[in-house]
């Protein structure tokens, strides 16, 4: 034992006794363990660090004097520093950090205001002189460039004080072709912690781990393991016991770590980028040019990387405006080349994930670049690759544990810079015609499962069988919407690509299959898109039908999801032409429907001559669908245009009375959405004759009828009629909750109205 290391254990008991504390009293004082100060006591320990000597004095309440003494008697008992290579002192941190406030916010939860407290010391665990402790370990993983290593100093630098008996970065250079293994990392470690080579040696290599465990275990220390290749490299190094933190920085989720808290990090809020920013690039330079800055930490991605390197550039070109690189950066062919300054290049990061990947999730990677949406499904990117969907799902969960992709639910996504890199990548490794052939596959399937999912929702068409696996097996309504408004992105992006192709008979057999679909999605935003592309492709086909049906259509698209009636008359009047052309009665009078409803719109007092046409054509040729829209387009104009209260509401009754009368003949989500807008109608008709019980009565109905089937869109018409007739019968309070519940629909309620409850609410006498 050595004289000096007995010499500072000496003096702490008789410092200790001094002051009437046992070894129990003084852990709980200064945070130190008891086994750790046994150990110093004893001469069993390397003398320790300052920090820890500081918590001792303070934990004994010594005076200068005193706390002077046992630091010198530290000092001369502690060993020759190690700097052994791969584990170091903190570097200097960075000045420039922002954001990350709930991540360091949660890691300050983790561990508490003075690190793991020991445990309370009960029966004969207490009589041993021993306590219970856990240490922490935190997994912080990330896409490359998010900035895991800069976080994890962070907060480290923030903890640092809690953790006295020495804090040290470790670093496992998981991005190596050859990272260093645990052994040779943990006797690193050891030596760092102060124990000599001699010790090391008499103890052997096959005891090493059970010495690196027990120094864990009587220290408080705080480890940042970083970048660290796999669980099998960091498991090993991980504390068993005692009080030390551990951060452990790793592109991959390291999932096979158990006992781990998980802390993924994301892209920076845009706020945080553009305060990034703005510190790299100075806050004058930054003020002059606010807009420009934050188009660059948008097409920076948020990713702290990306935008570290912007910083630099410009601040290093103090003649170049931010808007100059942010002109440069927006060419998406050439903004990877553009991040890059010095030896720091965004593309660097990236290849150190994509190289460790296997051939399999590569060439899945690369060709995710070929998805037109934001996201993805399983099913989806197996058509990439031929792949079935298990064996799709397991590549895409690789790609998610390497940190090149991300996942909620089911649904993947890539990030912005990270697509551009694996379109890159697709380009240099595959053939032009493997490429177009992946592309093909893919929006093929899309285009089909569109078709299947859509006819759920046409009339005489429901359950339809699947086609096999080449499509999604949809086992209801429900089901097929789910993936109608998931995918919406990426099938809407298909049926552009078919239209360039002019594939047309595929355009419009996908339009007309989602005719009625699209009376439970109205405000989905690209409605006029889709039935004008299948309009367009209808001409290209020359089939007046066809034309008459898609002009109809946009012409609905028009009057109903973007409400703009006057917009809407040119379409539905081509479409009357159209199918007059080809003698169909059927498309004549759903011309005249949608221009008598544009009319009553536009209160000119040309409804009335449409909405008699269209009842009258729809009745010679027997559309019983035709024929419940040309009555409640009678009820409304009654009720609108002739103000007759009565006559619309004996319409509206006749309505429900065939409805009932019709029972099974009529498709479901159809019948639904007819007894919504006639129950909808009868309720307005009652508001404006003050019947208020039953308005409220009809109109809370249809209310209930959406939100059973979950037709938000619709649902959010009748809200604010509702909450009108609440407000008449001065229940207030109810009125208040209808109109919050029209606001919270969110994107897919009708903006409208969402604008009109605002407006209801901020009324001061409603409050």
């Amino acid at each position: 034992m050595s004289a000096d290391k007995a010499a500072f254990g000496a003096l702490l008991r008789e410092l200790r006794l001094a002051k009437s504390l046992t070894i129990e009293a003084l852990a709980e004082a200064s945070g130190v363990s008891v086994r750790g100060i046994g150990a110093l006591e004893r001469g069993q320990r390397a003398a320790p660090q300052r920090r820890t000597v500081a918590a001792l004095a303070g934990g004994l309440g010594l005076d200068d004097t005193e706390q002077e003494r046992l630091l010198a008697a530290a000092g001369a008992g502690r060993a020759p520093g190690y700097s052994p290579v791969g584990v170091r002192s903190f570097p200097r941190g960075l000045d420039d950090f922002v954001g990350r406030t709930d991540e360091l916010t949660l890691l300050e939860a983790l561990v508490g205001p003075r690190a793991p407290q020991p445990a309370g010391k009960h029966g004969p665990e207490a009589a041993r002189g021993t306590t219970e402790t856990c240490p922490i370990v935190v997994a912080i993983h990330g896409a490359p460039g998010a900035g895991k290593t800069t976080f994890a100093l962070r907060a480290a630098r923030q903890l640092a004080r809690r953790f006295p008996d020495g804090q040290f970065l470790v670093d496992l250079r998981g991005t190596d072709d050859n990272p260093p293994s645990p052994a040779e990392l943990m006797v690193r470690v050891l030596k760092a912690l102060g124990v000599p080579d001699r010790d090391l040696v008499k103890a052997g290599v096959h005891a090493h781990p059970a010495v690196y465990r027990q120094i864990l275990a009587d220290r408080r220390c705080l480890l940042v393991l970083d970048n660290a290749y796999d669980e099998a490299q960091v498991r090993p190094l991980l504390p068993g016991s005692g009080s030390t933190l551990a951060l452990v920085t790793s592109r991959r989720m390291l999932t096979g770590l158990d006992g781990v808290h998980r802390l993924p990090l994301g892209r920076l809020e845009p706020a945080e980028s553009a305060a990034l920013l703005a510190s790299l690039v100075g806050t004058e330079r930054a003020a002059a040019e606010p807009e420009a800055l934050k188009e660059v930490a948008r097409l920076c991605g948020h990713l702290p990387l990306a935008l570290r390197v912007a910083g630099n550039w410009l601040a290093t070109r103090t003649g170049w405006s931010i808007r100059r690189l942010a002109d440069r950066l927006a060419r998406e062919e050439r903004r990877l080349d553009a991040l890059s300054a010095g030896d720091v290049q965004v593309t660097s990061a990236f290849d150190l994930s994509y190289r460790r990947l296997t051939p399999t999730a590569a060439r899945l990677y690369r060709r995710l670049a070929l998805v037109p949406g934001p996201d993805v499904g399983a099913a989806c990117a197996a058509r990439l690759t031929g792949q079935d969907v298990y064996e799709a799902e397991d590549t895409l969960e690789e790609l998610v544990e390497a940190g090149l992709l991300g996942s909620t639910g089911d649904r993947y996504r890539l990030h912005d810079l990270l697509a551009l890199y694996s379109r890159g990548r697709l380009t240099a490794e595959e053939r032009a015609e493997d490429i177009e052939s992946a592309r093909r596959s893919m929006f093929r399937w899309l285009l089909e499962t569109a078709i299947v999912a859509g006819r759920w929702y046409e009339p005489d068409r429901g359950f339809p069988p699947s086609s096999g696996q080449d499509t999604v097996d949809f086992p209801n309504a429900d089901k097929a919407r789910e993936w109608l408004q998931t995918e919406a992105a990426n099938w809407l992006g298909a049926l552009r690509s078919a239209a360039a192709d002019g594939d047309h008979a595929t355009v419009v057999e996908v339009a007309e299959s989602l005719h009625w679909f699209s009376d439970q999605w109205i405000f989905w935003g690209h409605w006029p898109e889709v039935f004008g592309t299948a309009a367009r492709s209808a001409e290209a086909l020359g089939d007046p039908l066809l034309l008459a049906t898609h002009l109809n259509y946009q012409a609905w698209s028009l009057l109903i999801c973007e409400g703009r009636p006057e917009d809407s008359l040119p379409y539905s009047a081509r479409a009357l032409d159209a199918a007059r052309e080809a003698g169909d009665l059927v498309q004549q009078a759903w011309a005249h429907h949608y221009a008598g409803w544009a009319h009553a719109l536009r209160k000119d007092g040309l409804a009335g001559e449409h909405v008699a046409a269209a009842a009258e054509l729809f009745e010679a040729a027997g559309d019983l669908y035709g024929m419940f829209q040309g009555l409640i387009g009678h009820g409304v104009e009654l009720r609108d245009s002739v103000h007759d209260y009565e006559g619309a509401i004996k319409v509206f009754q006749q309505v429900l009375a065939l409805l009932d009368e019709t029972g099974d003949r009529v498709q479901p989500n159809i019948g639904t959405l007819t007894r919504v807008n006639t129950l909808g109608g009868l309720g307005l008709s009652y508001g404006r004759l003050e019947r208020w019980e039953a308005a409220a009565e009809n109109l809370r109905a249809a209310v209930e009828l959406c939100r059973k089937e979950g037709n938000v869109s619709t649902e959010s018409r009748y809200l604010v009629p509702l909450g009108d007739v609440l407000l008449e019968e001065r229940r207030t309070a109810e009125a208040r909750e209808v109109f919050r519940r029209c606001i919270a629909l969110g994107p897919e309620a009708d903006p409208h109205q969402v604008a009109q409850a605002r407006s209801r609410l901020a009324d001061p006498g409603l409050s």
